[in-house]
């Protein structure tokens, strides 16, 4: 089966893409096509399920949301890179371990395209370059589905990051493409990163849906 592609044009509010979400994943069955959607996010700071008050710092004035992923406290913003994967994993043949090993394979795979020395850590979900963090995950798993996703710094402003303990860990430093490489097209990193995600999983191809949720 191919995966279906969806590139949101604009910045994107939180809430009403994560409410989308979950509309897919709840009326999707056997047949649905397995999609992405690619898109940036308005300046906003989620709290995974496992999210602790104390690991935001200084909010200030940017809204704080209560998400039912996993994982710790994350920001979103212009400049990043956010796809949500809505995976069907019983019809891929795999386990929620694996599809977390591919999303992190498909970034370090992006990032070595920039030519770029990345990897994953086991006991700390993400990507990293030496030792600063350029890729969140938090993942959701119902019903054998998945949705949400990733998040890769590419070109943004790191400095809400500052306002947070990033992903639960204090005094986490944070990294982004335009901290390695002069080539940032955030359409092209995209691209690439889609192409990665349907090779690592794996699919037999991409098909365009268009720039509208469903």
């Amino acid at each position: 089966m191919q995966l279906g592609i969806r590139v949101l044009e604009g910045l994107q509010p939180y809430e009403p893409i994560w409410q989308a979400m979950k509309t897919f994943t709840d009326t999707r069955d056997a047949t649905t096509q397995d999609e992405i959607w690619i898109l940036e996010h308005e300046p906003v700071f989620t709290q995974g399920q496992a999210g602790k008050p104390e690991h935001l710092l200084l909010p200030g004035d940017i809204p704080v949301v209560q998400t039912d992923r996993g994982g710790q406290i994350t920001y979103h913003g212009p400049g990043q890179i956010t796809a949500y994967i809505m995976a069907d994993i019983k019809r891929l043949g795999i386990g929620p371990r694996a599809l977390v090993d591919a999303i992190e394979s498909s970034i370090v795979n992006t990032l070595a395209e920039y030519q770029i020395e990345a990897y994953p850590k086991p006991d700390a979900p993400g990507v990293y370059i030496n030792e600063s963090k350029i890729a969140s995950l938090g993942l959701r798993i119902r019903k054998g589905y998945s949705f949400h996703g990733l998040a890769l710094n590419v070109d943004m402003n790191l400095e809400p990051f500052l306002r947070i303990n990033p992903c639960g860990y204090a005094g986490m430093a944070m990294t982004q493409l335009a901290d390695h490489s002069k080539d940032t097209d955030i359409k092209m990193v995209s691209q690439k990163l889609v192409d990665q995600i349907a090779t690592c999983l794996p699919y037999n191809g991409i098909q365009a849906l268009g720039s509208h949720l469903p």
